[in-house]
């Protein structure tokens, strides 16, 4: 087999290979520092977790945004638990996502795109301002007529869409954060020094106590 025939050069196969083979034994013994376990090269395709980039540029406008930040806030306003949406980056993740060059994601753009000009146009039509100019109560009032696609109104029907799927978009950002999971009380992974079993709630539940 010829190294052209390949999307890896042989060579840089086997000179990988090789590497692993020689840290193996220090892996084994627990003693690798972290230049030694770091040697193996990387490919030119291989992410670099260390430093996280995002390749493609974000499209949404500073006006798409501050209506963005507005209506996402309604959704997941402040509370004695946690804070806005808007303030712990719910915003720049919707932009990051609906920017990527993806069948879905391209798909939610224009969904998204199309809503926030939607929004605008319904808060001008009933209160004579763009939605983030709006007291609370009126943008609840716009909120609460597309919040809820089966009982919404034909002539709401786009922005009800719009909504279900920038709701779902808002709590996919919130809850992915540090702030969202201590509201709903996510610890994750946690060491334990010692672990008793599950709770006798739970394994009542279970039909195993």
């Amino acid at each position: 087999m010829s190294d052209q025939g390949n999307k890896i050069p042989r060579r840089d196969a086997l000179k990988w290979l090789a590497s692993a083979a020689a840290a193996a034994p220090v892996l084994a013994t627990g003693k690798a520092t972290a230049t030694e376990t770091t040697a193996v090269p990387r490919t030119s395709t291989d992410p670099d977790l260390a430093k996280p980039v995002v390749p493609w540029n974000r499209i949404l406008t500073e006006a798409e945004l501050k209506t963005l930040a507005s209506i996402c806030d309604v959704i997941i306003p402040e509370d004695e638990k946690s804070p806005a949406a808007s303030t712990v980056g719910v915003p720049e993740f919707i932009n990051e996502w609906v920017s990527a060059p993806y069948p879905t994601q391209v798909a939610d753009r224009q969904t998204i795109r199309g809503g926030l000009s939607w929004l605008n146009t319904e808060a001008t039509q009933r209160f004579d301002q763009e939605f983030a100019s709006l007291k609370p109560e009126q943008q609840t009032a716009i909120c609460d007529d597309i919040a809820y696609l089966p009982k919404t109104k034909p002539k709401h029907r786009f922005g009800a869409l719009f909504f279900a799927k920038l709701r779902d978009l808002t709590a996919t950002g919130f809850y992915t954060t540090s702030q969202g999971m201590k509201d709903i009380g996510y610890v994750g992974n946690m060491p334990l020094t010692k672990f008793d079993g599950p709770p006798p709630a739970v394994m009542k539940h279970l039909g195993l106590a």
